[in-house]
């Protein structure tokens, strides 16, 4: 933690305390606060109403009400600039995973993460980027979404706002294109390409880029599978 960043605050969700114990353990030792543990989802909704934290290490299978349902409660009560979500699950690619994403999760963990990557990745999300690559996204959407009809993540967002540059953006970058290959494929600076994203996020009320995927898949905008 450096002078000038205020100290990273979290909130552990899991109904295993070794799992909570020992993910405290490793936080503190790099000055990370722990304002509470929870053992199911509604002790997490309640933990982050009471202590409002930056980040919630959420696992998925918990008693009384899942990980998912409780992810799709915080990010309901924080909005875009709020609390942000990393679920933990012991399978890759878990079918609950994409559930998750689309609750408003900014990424996934696997339970044996190393410490150092636990740290970073919450710290990751804490200044609002994602934690999955989009072309890891794209791989759990392909996987998992359903195939027959879009479906919005919520009603009241469109495209209808961004404009045709934007649009080709969006597409773009939902098939897993950093800003820098965005800016090569568009002859674009990096930039440009940048505040192209911000636009884009800030327009559909997005909170990172994970969303923007999971977005672009479940408007149509790209089809699970195919492309654009």
């Amino acid at each position: 933690m450096t002078a000038d960043r205020p100290p990273l605050r979290a909130v552990i969700a899991d109904d295993q305390a070794l799992v909570r114990t020992g993910f405290k353990m490793i936080l503190a030792a790099d000055g990370i606060e722990v304002t509470a543990e929870a053992a199911d989802g509604a002790d997490a909704v309640a933990a982050v109403r009471r202590t409002r934290p930056d980040v919630v290490l959420m696992d998925i299978r918990m008693p009384e009400m899942d990980g998912i349902e409780a992810t799709r409660r915080i990010i309901g009560d924080a909005g875009p600039a709020g609390t942000r979500v990393i679920i933990l699950t012991t399978y890759d690619l878990d079918h609950y995973v994409y559930a998750a994403l689309t609750a408003g999760a900014s990424g996934f963990l696997l339970k044996d993460v190393t410490p150092e990557h636990l740290v970073s990745a919450l710290r990751l999300v804490q200044t609002g980027d994602a934690l999955l690559a989009p072309t890891i996204t794209r791989r759990l959407i392909e996987r998992f979404a359903p195939h027959d009809e879009p479906q919005t993540i919520a009603p009241h967002r469109d495209l209808s706002g961004l404009t045709p540059r934007e649009l080709e953006v969006l597409r773009l970058l939902a098939t897993g294109l950093s800003n820098a290959e965005l800016a090569s494929r568009l002859f674009l600076s990096p930039t440009t390409v940048k505040s192209h994203v911000g636009r884009i996020l800030s327009k559909l009320d997005l909170r990172d880029r994970v969303q923007a995927v999971v977005f672009a898949y479940e408007t149509g905008l790209i089809a699970p599978g195919g492309g654009a």
